[in-house]
């Protein structure tokens, strides 16, 4: 699995809260299994449960422009 954005920012913060995973998975009412594999980049999870994790560090996941040009095609 690669690193994303998103597994950097959850391990940023967790690092930065001084939770372990085992505290993270408690405390967002996930599975420990889960939260390694948001950390390790996994590319098939949950959104509702990636949006519980990050319901923790105030922040959610929302729909971004990946490409400008390719938007305006639509």
């Amino acid at each position: 699995m690669k690193q994303t954005t998103l597994s950097l920012f959850v391990k940023k913060k967790r690092k930065q809260y001084q939770l372990t995973q085992v505290e993270l998975s408690e405390k967002a009412g996930v599975g420990l299994r889960f939260v390694r594999d948001l950390e390790q980049g996994k590319l098939s999870l949950r959104l509702d449960k990636v949006n519980q994790v990050l319901s923790l560090f105030g922040s959610e996941m929302a729909p971004t422009p990946a490409n400008l040009f390719e938007i305006n095609e639509l």
